[in-house]
């Protein structure tokens, strides 16, 4: 199963965009609230997440997913589900992915040691042990992927896409939302 998980102050693009292209890929995600199912992004935008973190249960997720923004990192990074998620996944081998500040979560609790990483300018000195790219948006090393901000927040959820499924599916939804 694939989770992403949402905290007040999280950046509304970089959650909804992966969302939508991993459902247009057909793949099952469940959205979890931290503290709550009505999250409150970073702009005012209020989305109904799938459970509360009091539901999640997972010992065996295969795909966990942080989106960015402020104060929503920071959120992310001081909830004992979000650890406990991360630590499960981390075990089972599975995704860890993070876009703009929250490579941070991952990068404080080790998970990016050894790895090639990019995150929001600023956030950097939070990427203990791995290779900060300067010149990539989107990362992929192994089961970490991790994605520079919201600009690329279609770019990220392709990469999950390509994880999880191909190339070709990737490429088909990527030609599906272009008119071209």
């Amino acid at each position: 199963m694939i989770y992403m998980f949402l905290a007040d102050g999280f950046e509304e693009v970089e959650a909804l965009c992966p969302l939508d292209i991993l459902r247009r890929a057909g793949l099952e995600v469940t959205t979890v609230g931290i503290g709550k199912d009505t999250i409150i992004g970073a702009h005012g935008i209020t989305v109904q997440a799938d459970i509360p973190d009091v539901m999640y249960r997972d010992s065996s997720p295969d795909m966990i997913i942080l989106p960015g923004g402020m104060p929503g990192s920071s959120n992310l990074d001081q909830s004992k589900t979000v650890d406990a998620a991360l630590r499960a996944a981390s075990r089972k081998g599975a995704y860890l992915c993070a876009i703009c500040a929250a490579p941070m979560v991952l990068g404080k609790r080790g998970y990016l040691n050894g790895k090639r990483a990019v995150c929001y300018p600023g956030f950097e000195q939070y990427l203990e042990g791995a290779t900060v790219s300067e010149t990539e948006t989107v990362v992929r090393d192994g089961n970490v992927i991790t994605a520079k901000a919201m600009g690329v927040a279609l770019e990220f959820g392709l990469e999950l896409v390509r994880a999880l499924k191909d190339d070709e599916t990737a490429n088909q939804i990527k030609k599906s939302i272009f008119a071209k």
